[in-house]
């Protein structure tokens, strides 16, 4: 049973991987081209498109989003670590899946704020981009906070793995 889980749990990541790497790449390859061409288009032809700068920041925004994901996938989050040159393996072990899961319910928090702010974005109907609805733009913190949270607790099923599946001291294995 446990193992069928992880299996899932790699599939999903596997399929994670590729769909973050894909939109990061899209992502900041379209920024760049659009960033450029709006330079090129103010400096050379003396105009520009209204709407490319908000997009721009949308797009940084969208894209710190993914990154993050992708960095909690990684397991390359920011992490203070005091206490790994005094602790033993276990009690290193055991300190970072209680701050995995601290992560993951404060991610979990921040996904549900963000979800009820887009829901008064909605029913305010608010615009971004001349008259895109400004939800649709917004809609990654969410989802972005989220999956960064759903990444945490894959992270401390994995350590728990780990430490139930890890050979006992002194057993020779």
């Amino acid at each position: 049973m446990y193992y069928r889980f992880i299996a899932l749990l790699e599939r999903l990541e596997r399929a994670g991987r590729f769909l973050e790497t894909a939109a990061l790449v899209m992502l900041f390859s379209a920024m760049m081209l659009l960033a450029v061409g709006q330079i090129i288009l103010r400096e050379i032809f003396n105009t520009g498109f209204v709407w490319a700068d908000e997009l721009i920041k949308l797009m940084v925004l969208w894209l710190a989003m993914v990154g993050s994901i992708a960095a909690a996938r990684e397991n390359r989050h920011i992490r203070i670590d005091a206490l790994s040159h005094v602790l033993p393996e276990l009690g290193i072990q055991v300190i970072r899946i209680i701050v995995d899961l601290f992560a993951g319910f404060v991610c979990g928090v921040i996904a549900w704020q963000a979800w009820l702010y887009l829901q008064v974005e909605i029913e305010y109907a608010d615009t971004v981009l001349v008259n895109i609805p400004a939800w649709i733009a917004h809609s990654i913190m969410p989802a972005a906070f989220l999956l960064i949270s759903f990444r945490f607790v894959v992270l401390v099923v994995k350590q728990i793995g780990a430490i139930v599946t890890r050979p006992l001291p002194g057993s020779g294995a």
